[in-house]
């Protein structure tokens, strides 16, 4: 996700027909699409190629093979130290996707690839904020450190903030509330997946729209998760089972006796 929700990136007026047209099909799970209308010429364009196909990967558990060849694109034709660095964590991300979802074990190479983005990319680079949300996450479901995740979304929280990058900021404000959850702080949890559940829909990212429902639905009472859980599940399968890893969370908890 390396290009996420600015100015310019296709979610605002006035952003060039081309970005927004990739944005819409983007946010509709059509990654391979939306792909296919960028041309890998320069390395912007190959980075922000790598990434979509790299994030369907993350929700389909399909594409491998053409995310690995568009990295390597991206990797060829990246020239600064921003675009290596950004390689780099589109790099780490896929390498973390395949570990997390079971596919093969790669979770060396993910924080190996991390570890090289953070030494290529300044404080202040446009693509550092990404690249501690990311960290957070390996910290998190690989390490199991739970501190340690949430001091790195704390940083790319900020970050997402100063650049005004509002998708980023969905994703901070779930994983956080995520955490929050799991120490049983509820009242923080509902804010922080209000937050993320209210950008998503605001920013029209369908896609991600049903994780933030079903993410709510976990911090609420019933009747009211029952029936965030019933609308995530509605755009669950008008996506065709997309994330597909949210299958289980929808699954309703078994009654007790």
């Amino acid at each position: 996700m390396a290009h996420t929700a600015m100015s310019g990136s296709g979610t605002t007026a006035g952003d060039d027909p081309l970005q927004t047209a990739v944005w819409r099909l983007r946010s509709r799970a059509c990654w391979a699409d939306a792909a296919a209308l960028l041309k890998p010429h320069t390395a912007g364009a190959a980075l922000q190629r790598a990434s979509l196909l790299v994030e369907r990967c993350l929700y389909t558990e399909q594409g491998w093979a053409e995310a690995e060849d568009a990295l390597r694109t991206a990797e060829a034709v990246a020239q600064s130290d921003d675009e290596r660095g950004a390689a780099a964590c589109e790099r780490g991300q896929l390498a973390y996707a395949a570990t997390l979802l079971g596919v093969r074990d790669r979770a060396d190479e993910a924080r190996a690839a991390l570890g090289r983005a953070a030494a290529l990319l300044t404080p202040g680079a446009p693509g550092r904020a990404l690249l501690d949300f990311r960290r957070g996450l390996l910290a998190e479901n690989l390490a199991r450190s739970p501190q340690s995740a949430r001091a790195a979304y704390r940083r790319a929280h900020a970050g997402a903030v100063a650049q005004g990058d509002a998708l980023l900021l969905s994703f901070t404000w779930r994983h956080l509330a995520g955490l929050a959850l799991r120490d049983g702080e509820l009242a923080e949890a509902r804010h922080g997946f209000a937050e993320s559940l209210r950008i998503r829909e605001e920013l029209g990212y369908l896609v991600g729209t049903a994780p933030a429902l079903a993410s709510l639905a976990d911090a609420e009472a019933e009747p009211e998760a029952s029936r965030l859980r019933a609308e995530a599940g509605r755009l669950f399968r008008l996506l065709g089972g997309v994330p597909t890893w949210l299958a289980e969370q929808l699954t309703p908890p078994a009654a007790t006796a």
